[in-house]
C-alpha cells in the first residue's frame, strides 16, 4: 500500500495505517534527525514529537509534494529548533571529580568524539560490514550540510529536488554539495582501506 492510500486510511481513523507509515519511516526520521541533534537519545525523542505533529496536522496535508517529503520537512524543523535548545546546556564543571576524564569533553561538556551509533539492521550486517563502517565513519566526517545531502539523497533515496526543498536550496547547489561530500566520502575510504590517514 502507498503513503496516499495510508495517508487516506489514517484519516478515516485507521490506527493500523499509522502503525505502518511509523514502521516504514521511523528509522529515517531517526537517521535524519541525528544530523541536527547530539545524541541518538535526542534524536529519537524528535522523530517522536514529528509523528505527533503529523497526528495534529495530517488534515492540513495538502499532497503538493510527497508524504515523505512532507514528513521530512516536519523534522528538520523540528529537529533544526531542537539541535539550538541542546547547543545551550550549562557547561560541565572539570573539578566536579567524574569518574570519566573531562579531557573526554568540550567546553560546553559534550563528548569530544561522539559515539558512533549502532545499527540496528541486521540487512547491514549482512552486506559488507567493515565497508559499511568505513562509509558511516566517512560520512562522520562530512560538514554538517554534506552530512545532510549524502544521507537525505543516497541513504534514504529521496530525490535532489526533494532535498532541495527539505533543506532550502537550489537543484544546483544540491548536485555541488553531493559530489563534494560523495568524493570526500570516497577518498577517506580508500585512504582508510589502504592504510593512510585521513
Amino acid at each position: 500500500m502507498n503513503d496516499l492510500e495510508l495517508v487516506d486510511r489514517l484519516l478515516e481513523g485507521d490506527e493500523r495505517a499509522f502503525t505502518d507509515l511509523v514502521t516504514r519511516y521511523h528509522g529515517t526520521l531517526v537517521r535524519v534527525a541525528r544530523y541536527y541533534v547530539r545524541t541518538p537519545a535526542s534524536a529519537e525523542d524528535v522523530a517522536q514529537e514529528t509523528w505527533l505533529a503529523v497526528l495534529r496536522s495530517l488534515s492540513s496535508f495538502e499532497q503538493r509534494s510527497s508524504f515523505k517529503t512532507w514528513l521530512l520537512r516536519i523534522l528538520v524543523n523540528r529537529a533544526r529548533s531542537s539541535g539550538t535548545r541542546e547547543f545551550r546546556t550549562v557547561p560541565v564543571d572539570p573539578t566536579s571529580g567524574s569518574a570519566v576524564a573531562a579531557s573526554r569533553f568540550d567546553e560546553g561538556g559534550f563528548w569530544c568524539e561522539p559515539p558512533v551509533p549502532f545499527t540496528d539492521s541486521v540487512d547491514d550486517r549482512l552486506v559488507n560490514e567493515p565497508l559499511v563502517h568505513l562509509v558511516r565513519e566517512a560520512i562522520a566526517q562530512l560538514p554538517e550540510p554534506q552530512q545532510a545531502v549524502i544521507t537525505l539523497r543516497d541513504v534514504e533515496g529521496l530525490s535532489t529536488s526533494e532535498v532541495a526543498d527539505l533543506l532550502e536550496l537550489s537543484d544546483a547547489n544540491v548536485r555541488v554539495i553531493l559530489h563534494r561530500a560523495r568524493s570526500r566520502v570516497r577518498a577517506d575510504v580508500e585512504a582508510r582501506r589502504e592504510g593512510r590517514s585521513v
